[in-house]
């Protein structure tokens, strides 16, 4: 299991990452955009959300650390766009770590497969800190 940290950005994701890669002499970052996402029609993609990161990341030094843009119209605040992301290949451990921490807390996303992940979801708890839980079995690798 690993404790990840990830980087939120209000538009300019790509350059912050660009410049970090630099900085750490690591690869240059794999990018995914929200436009590159399976398109579903309940929820139409905002022209000005297409070319904004969906998600990159970096290994610096033995950490990762992950990047996304702000989608348009969520919130950003500059010194609280930092999250914790839990990534593991045990569901159940996500499940119950998932079911501590919203204890007191608020869930954003209920734990839930998406197009990355047979397991995913996100929640801030009782403390205000941002946390993501991501199923990774190394079958896709963003």
């Amino acid at each position: 299991m690993s404790v990840d940290v990830y980087l939120n950005f209000n538009g300019n994701c790509r350059e912050a990452a660009e410049f970090y890669a630099e900085v750490f002499g690591t690869e240059k970052p794999n990018i995914m955009t929200f436009g590159q996402t399976p398109p579903n029609p309940e929820y139409p993609l905002p022209e000005e959300a297409k070319d904004l990161v969906m998600h990159t990341r970096l290994n610096i030094d033995g950490s990762n650390v992950m990047f996304s843009d702000v989608f348009p119209g969520m919130p950003f605040v500059p010194g609280n766009n930092i999250s914790l992301s839990i990534v593991n290949n045990d569901i159940e451990k996500i499940k119950s770590l998932f079911h501590k921490l919203k204890e007191g807390g608020t869930v954003s996303m209920e734990l839930q497969e998406t197009f990355w992940s047979k397991c995913y979801g996100s929640l801030k708890d009782k403390f205000g800190i941002e946390w993501l839980f991501n199923y990774e079995n190394g079958e896709m690798n963003m």
